[in-house]
């Protein structure tokens, strides 16, 4: 595994976690350090860190409060 992918595993604690999880992709990553885009989607795509998975959170949470609030008039 290259320097750079390494470098930037350790600054991601998330990253990190996940190929401790799944260590099929510490030989992936050393046969071809440019599938690291590929495991930074994986991982997010797992964890729900896209920008949608927050996107639909934020939106359930306001659902919650809207319910909340109608249930206490």
């Amino acid at each position: 595994m290259t320097l750079d992918i390494q470098f930037k595993l350790k600054n991601d604690p998330y990253a990190l976690r996940y190929l401790h999880e799944n260590s099929t992709w510490y030989k992936r990553l050393n046969r071809d350090p440019e599938l690291y885009n590929a495991f930074i989607e994986e991982m997010k795509s797992n964890y729900g860190l896209r920008t949608s998975d927050r996107l639909s959170k934020a939106l359930d949470t306001i659902n919650i409060i809207q319910n909340v609030m109608s249930s206490l008039k």
